[in-house]
């Protein structure tokens, strides 16, 4: 899935060219061609579809020259996640109905590649001698409130993969509640990495989306044909709005959750990435070659290397300058980016984002 803009990441990140395009680790590698590369160990590159929005079309193909135009499923609007693994549902049913699948963001860290690969295929396993939805579950190390959290229950379990049956979805919670979550032990971080048969997805889909199952299964004749793009176009005009958690997996009775550590990090936020990136004697993440710092501890700068930068007296802060932007934010606060770029685009328009 790589059709996000990824507003957290405001301003690097633009409606243009979202962080999924962008080397935001400075390893000269964009996340989605990590997150390609990271798949094509697991299944033939030819299996590997990415579903995005239609203006990122050529930025698709651009880094990622091995696939072909048809493994690129276009969006013509943003209509969360139900209605992107509904169109790749329908595309994969026509090339082969007894598929497993593994539905993945494209702008995730993974720091232990050979685990995660383990992983992957464990749960292949697993969905191929059991009628589940399966998702990945990581341990919390700290309260986050940006990530959604899964509650497990002993009552149904596999010891062998670390496999449980799933008690309740709660979405991104407050900080009171996010602690509560963290000191039980018995939340886990929802990846938003799924895996599950063909069959499985698709079914569930007929039981707790009927509507937007019965758009999609209306193109079963148009799907590959040069009448796929004008029936697509119809179809997200008329699907509403609505994520594969809500949709289906907080009400589906099926769902299980694969308790997994591979160095996860969904690099939704600032802060997210400053956990993962280099810092100097007082604790600063710096990406920029002319930035220098004065009473200045545990910040992220992100600036231009041909911009001189000098920051006195910060602690605790983001600061991204990129083009026509400048961020300064105190990192408790990262989750307001969202609505700062909500208010910029009311009050100052699109040509900041």
């Amino acid at each position: 899935m790589a059709g996000g803009v990824g507003s957290r990441f405001w301003p690097l990140s633009t409606n243009s060219k979202p962080k999924q395009f962008l080397d935001i680790l400075g390893i000269g590698k964009t996340l989605l061609q990590q997150t390609f590369e990271r798949f094509e160990n697991l299944c033939p590159c030819e299996n590997i579809f990415i579903v995005t929005n239609a203006i990122y079309k050529d930025l698709v193909i651009e880094q990622l020259p091995k696939i072909k135009e048809s493994q690129v499923l276009l969006e013509p609007s943003r209509r969360n996640t139900a209605p992107c693994i509904a169109y790749a549902n329908y595309k994969i049913q026509q090339i082969n109905p007894e598929a497993k699948i593994v539905v993945a963001p494209s702008d995730h860290l993974i720091l232990k590649e050979k685990k995660f690969e383990k992983t992957i295929k464990e749960a292949f396993n697993f969905v191929d001698n059991n009628n589940v939805l399966l998702t990945l579950g990581m341990k919390p190390n700290r309260p986050e409130t940006g990530y959604g959290y899964i509650q497990v229950s002993n009552e149904e379990k596999d010891d062998k993969f670390s496999i449980n049956k799933v008690k309740t979805f709660t979405e991104k919670p407050d900080r009171e509640l996010a602690k509560v979550f963290y000191e039980s032990g018995d939340f886990y971080w929802n990846s938003g990495i799924f895996i599950w048969s063909l069959k499985t997805i698709m079914s569930s889909f007929e039981i707790h989306l009927p509507e937007i199952n019965s758009l999609f299964s209306q193109g079963i004749p148009l799907y590959n044909t040069d009448k796929e793009e004008d029936f697509i176009k119809k179809t997200y005009s008329e699907c509403r709005n609505v994520s594969i958690d809500y949709g289906i997996m907080e009400k589906a009775k099926n769902v299980y959750v694969f308790c997994a550590e591979f160095g996860w990090s969904d690099l939704g936020t600032w802060g997210s990435l400053y956990e993962h990136t280099k810092k100097d004697t007082d604790q600063n993440s710096i990406k920029g070659k002319n930035v220098l710092t004065y009473d200045t501890n545990k910040c992220i700068v992100n600036v231009p290397d041909e911009k001189l930068v000098v920051i006195q007296g910060l602690d605790n802060y983001i600061v991204v300058d990129a083009k026509n932007s400048l961020l300064i934010c105190k990192k408790e606060d990262e989750q307001q980016i969202r609505q700062f770029v909500n208010d910029i685009s009311v009050k100052k328009g699109d040509k900041y984002l």
